[in-house]
């Protein structure tokens, strides 16, 4: 658009829209200086964590700690005057203000001269974190109690003779006045959030952890986060649905792992007509006993309460399970039908033609001629517990925050991210499923997917409410992608019968051309571009590599659940990607805060994957071409302004 001629009368209305909001020459001109300096910042930094599966202290320690990111920014400015041992102390006080702020009172450390050293270190250390950003959005960030006085200490400068007096006078001030402890905490709130632009979560909030609801609750309060959701957290969103199926699915996960604080204490579901109905109906389930004991929630002698319940949900979990396989023939999960090869009298099962014997054959509530009917017990149960889920209010509103800032999937700056997989042919080709009669394969598969849970949730509608249970468990679900063997590790005693097969997926992500072909699918087609996934947990202490395909994907899944650690070696990957590149960090098991306010920070191993040849800036990111766009009119409007096409108004 060069001159009027060649302006539309859309392009003209667009601009007599923009003129409203920039009514003069003077009002485009500032913004397009501003927004033009703003193109020229370095981007970001982006945090990209993985399979949380509730386990709030360690994710709290790495989101303080932003993986490394404050303790490498505190070595780099402090190296020359402060010990190892001192720049230990003071991260802990940026992670922890208000702990090691009681701690140091204690102790009697905190004088005068310790809070003003203290102040003029963390004042130092904000202003290196906030020099990526424009003031405008550093201005966005400051705690409004102290928004003023952050804001002349971030741009005065203590060695400028002029104004010497007046910044230390501020910090004098803040001493004198009994403010210094309050103004250390907001200093270190500003630091951490300006340490890491966005925050990514690729999937797997809940379950086997104890306190999935404190991470969704520090989540709700970060200022920059989105969730590609996991097939743990879809489980739970059915489950809000008023998907049945998924109800029982929740709770026989939280009585396996004894998380039932979460349910009951957490979210107010009471297990209270559960619990009765399994005391009377079952008998001597020690098989169904929780796998950890570690959760004082329950009291041993409890225990016994606890496997009975567990063993009920059960029962009632795979009888809805084959109600909604035999409504969905399109899942092509019959392999799941299971109670009908159960021979009752020889206590064995048959599955995929062998025989195995079983390990507890006690069916009171199981006809043999229709072993998926409920009975009328099982019926008033499920009735109860659906309305109790229904009926949460800080269950509904974690699942909406969910929905709010999740997606099945998310591109962004170049990478694209998804917690499990792209279903794939043997071939290494998409695979193409079938739905309602429309066939699905790649980037429409997911998008008809997405489309399904949100359906499920905002509309009620039936056959979605079905699909979030599909969704968690189909061996062709991208949140799953493999065949789990629930079944068979409650009931038979034989390893060989618990191996899942994986989809394809799993075994092509380490051939470089298959992963450039999903990125090109979705968009992706420069070399800079990886896939990040998490749902499949890295065995380290086997040798086994995060990186694959000659680093263009990234599996961050390493550990983080408790229950995985062992077999992995570690304690859970994160990546970050910053203007100068892409790393990967591997973390040691959180010991406890209490080690770690000893300042036993927890060890992290960091490398690098990806080095930008040059330093990459908000220009070259998703928020920067959306900016040059907004440029492009902007210099359309003064355009219009200068050739009398527009007049400006007040001028």
């Amino acid at each position: 658009m060069e001159n009027a001629t060649h302006r539309t009368a859309e392009q003209i209305k667009i601009l007599r829209l923009l003129a409203k909001e920039y009514p003069g020459i003077p009002a485009a001109s500032a913004t397009l200086v501003s927004l033009n300096a703003l193109c020229n910042l370095p981007k970001g930094t982006e945090h990209f964590m993985s399979d949380l599966h509730g386990e709030a202290e360690a994710f709290e320690h790495i989101l303080n700690n932003c993986s490394g990111v404050i303790r490498e920014k505190v070595d780099n400015i402090f190296y020359r005057t402060m010990s190892e041992s001192q720049r230990r102390s003071f991260c802990t006080l940026i992670y922890y203000p208000a702990e090691k702020l009681e701690e140091v009172r204690q102790t009697g450390e905190a004088t005068d001269e310790w809070y003003r050293v203290t102040l003029y270190r963390l004042v130092d250390l904000a202003r290196s974190v906030a020099s990526k950003y424009s003031r405008a959005k550093v201005r966005e960030a400051l705690p409004e109690d102290f928004q003023y006085i952050i804001d002349e200490l971030l741009h005065t400068s203590g060695e400028e003779h002029d104004k010497q007096a007046y910044y230390q006078n501020i910090i004098g001030t803040v001493i004198e006045v009994g403010m210094a402890g309050a103004f250390i905490e907001a200093l270190c709130r500003l630091i951490k959030r300006m340490a890491v632009d966005r925050l990514h979560v690729v999937g797997d909030i809940y379950d086997r952890g104890a306190r999935p609801d404190r991470i969704l609750d520090m989540l709700m309060e970060h200022h920059r986060v989105d969730i590609q959701w996991g097939n743990h957290d879809i489980v739970w969103m059915g489950a809000a649905a008023g998907s049945a199926v998924c109800v029982a699915t929740v709770l026989n996960s939280a009585l396996q792992y004894n998380t039932l604080a979460i349910v009951e204490n957490t979210y107010g579901i009471s297990l209270r007509d559960l619990i009765g109905f399994a005391q009377e109906t079952y008998k001597g389930c020690t098989w169904f006993m929780p796998r950890s004991e570690d959760d004082a929630y329950y009291v041993k002698n409890r225990m016994d309460t606890l496997s009975k319940a567990h063993k009920a949900i059960a029962i009632i979990m795979f009888k809805l399970e084959g109600q909604l396989i035999r409504r969905h023939p399109e899942y092509g999960m019959d392999d799941r039908l299971l109670l009908e090869h159960i021979d009752y009298t020889a206590h064995t099962v048959t599955i995929d033609g062998q025989v195995y014997p079983l390990n507890d054959a006690h069916f009171p509530t199981v006809d043999p001629a229709d072993p998926y009917r409920l009975t009328a017990g099982e019926e008033a149960v499920v009735r109860d517990l659906s309305a109790s889920f229904a009926k949460s209010e800080r269950l509904r509103r974690h699942v909406r925050f969910l929905y709010d800032n999740g997606r099945l999937y998310r591109c962004y700056n170049g990478n694209l991210l998804f917690h499990g997989c792209i279903p794939m042919t043997e071939a290494g080709n998409f695979d193409q499923v079938t739905f309602d009669g429309e066939c699905y394969q790649g980037r429409a598969l997911m998008d008809h997917h997405e489309r399904m849970a949100r359906r499920a949730y905002f509309d009620r509608a039936p056959d979605a409410v079905d699909f979030m249970w599909y969704l968690w468990c189909g061996e062709r679900s991208p949140l799953c992608g493999r065949s789990i063997k629930t079944f068979e590790r409650a009931f038979v005693n034989c390893p060989e019968a618990w191996q899942e097969p994986m989809n394809p997926y799993y075994r092509h992500i380490n051939d470089e051309a298959v992963c450039r072909r999903i990125l090109s699918a979705f968009g992706l087609d420069s070399p800079e571009a990886h896939i990040i996934n998490g749902h499949t947990p890295i065995h380290v202490s086997s040798g086994e590599s995060p990186v694959k395909a000659n680093g263009r994907l990234i599996v961050i899944d390493g550990g983080f659940c408790k229950a995985y650690q062992k077999a992995t070696g570690i304690a859970g990957y994160t990546l970050i990607s910053n203007s100068h590149g892409l790393r990967i960090v591997a973390h040691q098991p959180f010991s406890s805060l209490t080690r770690v306010l000893a300042n036993d920070d927890i060890h992290s191993d960091s490398q690098i994957l990806w080095q930008n040849r040059r330093r990459c800036l908000v220009a070259d990111t998703d928020n920067g071409r959306q900016i040059q766009q907004r440029i492009r009119t902007l210099e359309e409007l003064l355009n219009a302004y200068r050739s009398g096409l527009l007049t400006p108004r007040g001028e």
